[in-house]
């Protein structure tokens, strides 16, 4: 491989290739039925061709503390609109939960304190938002693959579902709540962690306070905040919209590696 010529090089061309294909007939295909098709196959093959050029397991850059930002705007709904979450921060989320449940032998309900007592990771890394703007910040937690490993998962387990505290459409479906979802490569990926911590403090309210997701390797839409409930299930297609998150269901994409 020439120098400079790095895999991530490799996987942004081929990218801008087929989002260049897409552009080029965008006219004609916007008013065919197979677009949407087409656009859910180009997904596939973007997630295929980046885990293949940077590896299942390859780490999102880490910083150091010197490189923090000094702002770090916080992404997506500051708080909750929520009287049973707004209940829960009066009382400093002592009786907040966490739900893990679905395929699962081992169903938990799980304080913040006791994900406190379990070995924790911290994290220099930065988000990177859809709308274009990127921060550095310093994430503490526990390995979601710790506590789907706690709740053993059963056969048949593909993704997991995570349900949101904050709503952003008043809807009498539910399918205004925000929800996001990964798969197990991802959920077991060393530094997707469930976060309660942020440059060396307690998480805030408007970055998702108790406890929101990390999975570094993708856009600031799949870090999900105001975590309520870890559901693991074998497909999303019954959820709400189908597409396995809230932006998903609205034309976003759900495979958002960067």
């Amino acid at each position: 491989m020439k120098p400079g010529f790095s895999r991530r090089r490799i996987l942004t061309g081929l990218i801008a290739g087929a989002g260049s294909a897409l552009l080029a007939g965008c006219d004609r295909m916007t008013q065919s039925a197979e677009f949407g098709s087409v656009l859910r196959n180009t997904e596939k093959l973007t997630m295929s061709g980046q885990r293949l050029l940077l590896g299942r397991q390859s780490l999102a850059r880490e910083y150091s503390v010197a490189d923090l930002s000094p702002m770090f705007r916080a992404n997506g709904t500051q708080a909750p609109d929520s009287a049973e979450y707004n209940r829960l921060l009066e009382q400093d989320f002592v009786d907040w939960r966490l739900q893990v449940d679905g395929l699962v032998e081992q169903p938990l309900s799980l304080a913040l304190s006791d994900l406190k007592r379990l070995p924790s990771r911290a994290q220099i890394t930065r988000h990177d938002c859809v709308e274009g703007w990127s921060a550095i910040g310093q994430w503490q937690g526990v390995a979601l693959g710790r506590i789907l490993d706690l709740a053993r998962l059963k056969p048949g387990a593909r993704y997991v579902v995570f349900h949101c505290a904050d709503e952003l459409e008043i809807t009498f479906d539910g399918s205004g709540r925000y929800y996001e979802s990964i798969d197990l490569l991802d959920a077991y990926h060393s530094q997707t962690i469930l976060a309660y911590g942020m440059n060396g403090k307690d998480l805030p309210v408007a970055h998702g306070a108790p406890l929101r997701l990390r999975v570094e390797r993708q856009l600031g839409y799949k870090q999900a905040k105001y975590l309520m409930r870890i559901e693991v299930v074998s497909a999303f297609d019954a959820l709400w919209g189908g597409r396995g998150g809230y932006w998903e269901d609205r034309g976003y994409e759900w495979y958002a590696g960067i």
